[in-house]
């Protein structure tokens, strides 16, 4: 299997050469895969029906000029249980940008070249490579820097078309917006890189726009995430902001401020003006686990990035500041926000590094205990080389560690059929050898120290990649 998008020999080299972004564990693998009634490594269960999904940056070809990780065309990697069974399959997001590429070119760059405002309110070419979300039936692909939604068909990866909710999307999607497991709404946030707004949205379970708001701020903001309780949203007004130089000059060019964080709760169905902004210390939040209600409080858990220790490393040239940017630490943390006081506690939960957070999404917006965790490699790439289920109210946690120089995925929770209970299901990820190699790995919640009850070896490489999700195969739109 190839795992490098290095020159052809002889060729000229390029910039990418000194991008590790784009070889070994990172490099694209643009063949589309379907393979049914897949070889298991130990035993299935029959109670684990449905889909784990994942998305990440696949380039749809070798990248010339600058490149930055994200700018990949989206590709999702899905795996499908039912009966005992596993059905792998690997599909591009056909997004608006995707297609137009393919066609000879978009007319947007990413996020390392110079920007254009010449394409309306789309910056930089619009991926889908970054989230996965499942509403209505379907996943909803979203991209990070607040883009069109484009809906994909859970069960064969086919892109479905970008999703407007029945023409009435007043702008863009975000990623991670959020689905609630009770009332089936699709609940939304997005903001402007070169305006001082962030607004909020609602959808309901049958696909339709319910509610929509704007949040006035002081300036631009680069949000990330967000939480959503059973009443409320919480946005975040993070102190990394574009420095004036990037403003002006349309350049993605970010720095820290000397200011609080600040988190703003809103009622759900309310307006902009409604927000209440609790200040805490400085800090920059890429990935929420889980927010809910407690009394007078609201509490949001979440990964709260401290400084990585490494050093940019000249070897990566112009990519230096880019490898230093994605050397990802973090450790998980809880604040608790008093609508009746105003007051803020902050209290880690945990001293270990871990991010990309991932629950059991029946207890989303409500009191969880669990979080599945992937472990940080101490290296200057980005590699996740482990998991953990981390326990929100004491701190601590089971490890499961992959086999050494191998790379995982963020997993996906999958409730077991007919269990009870938060932890009752099963926990799964993708995980890619040094060699290339890859496979699926299935873990029994409860017993998670045990190790996998279940591996399945793919047809394909698995590049490193974000965010997956869980689809139940009851809820699955044929």
């Amino acid at each position: 299997m190839a795992t490098s998008a290095s020159p052809a020999p002889g060729a000229e080299p390029n910039v990418n050469d000194l991008n590790p972004y784009v070889h070994g564990l990172y490099a694209p693998q643009r063949e589309e895969f379907t393979a049914v009634d897949l070889p298991v490594i130990g035993k299935l269960p029959n109670d684990l029906w449905g889909a784990y999904v994942r998305n990440g940056p696949n380039p749809a070809h070798d990248p010339t000029g600058m490149h930055h990780w994200f700018d990949g065309d989206g590709m999702v990697h899905a795996i499908y249980f039912e009966n005992g069974k596993a059905e792998y399959r690997n599909r591009y997001v056909r997004s608006d940008d995707n297609v137009a590429d393919r066609a000879g070119g978009c007319g947007a760059g990413g996020v390392m070249l110079p920007s254009t405002r010449s394409r309306g309110e789309k910056v930089y070419k619009d991926t889908a490579n970054t989230d996965l979300v499942f509403h209505n039936g379907e996943l909803m692909a979203l991209w990070y820097i607040s883009g069109t939604p484009v809906r994909i068909n859970a069960r064969t990866l086919d892109t479905v078309g970008n999703e407007s909710f029945g023409g009435k999307l007043p702008r863009h999607v975000s990623a991670h917006s959020k689905v609630d497991p009770v009332s089936g709404e699709f609940v939304f946030f997005d903001y402007s890189l070169y305006e001082p707004w962030m607004s909020f949205g609602t959808v309901s379970r049958d696909n339709e726009l319910t509610h929509f708001s704007r949040v006035e701020l002081p300036g631009p903001r680069l949000p990330h995430d967000m939480g959503l309780t059973e009443n409320y949203i919480i946005l975040h007004d993070l102190p990394v902001v574009f420095t004036e130089q990037g403003l002006r000059q349309n350049m993605w060019r970010i720095h820290t401020e000397d200011r609080p964080a600040r988190f703003g709760v809103v009622p759900r169905t309310g307006e902009g003006s409604e927000i209440r902004w609790f200040e805490t210390d400085p800090c920059y939040i890429y990935h929420v686990a889980n927010s809910w209600e407690d009394g007078d409080e609201v509490v949001m858990h979440a990964c709260k990035m401290i400084p990585n220790g490494h050093p940019a490393n000249p070897a990566y040239g112009p990519y230096a500041p880019m490898v230093n940017v994605l050397a990802l630490n973090a450790v998980p943390t809880e604040w608790r926000m008093n609508m009746r006081t105003g007051a803020v506690k902050q209290r880690q939960l945990d001293d270990r590094l871990s991010e990309f957070p991932a629950i059991n999404l029946d207890h989303a917006g409500r009191k969880s205990r669990w979080s599945y965790n992937v472990s940080i490699a101490p290296e200057e790439l980005q590699r996740f080389d482990g998991l953990y289920k981390l326990d929100l109210e004491q701190g601590s946690g089971a490890f499961h560690r992959f086999a050494e120089g191998s790379a995982g995925s963020e997993p996906a929770f999958a409730p077991r059929v007919g269990g009870s209970g938060e932890d009752d299901g099963y926990v799964i990820t993708f995980v890619t050898a040094a060699d290339g190699s890859s496979e699926v790995q299935v873990l029994a919640a409860q017993a998670f120290s045990d190790g996998p009850i279940a591996r399945i070896p793919l047809p394909a490489r698995v590049p490193a990649g974000f965010h997956g999700t869980w689809a139940p195969g009851d809820q699955i739109r044929h």
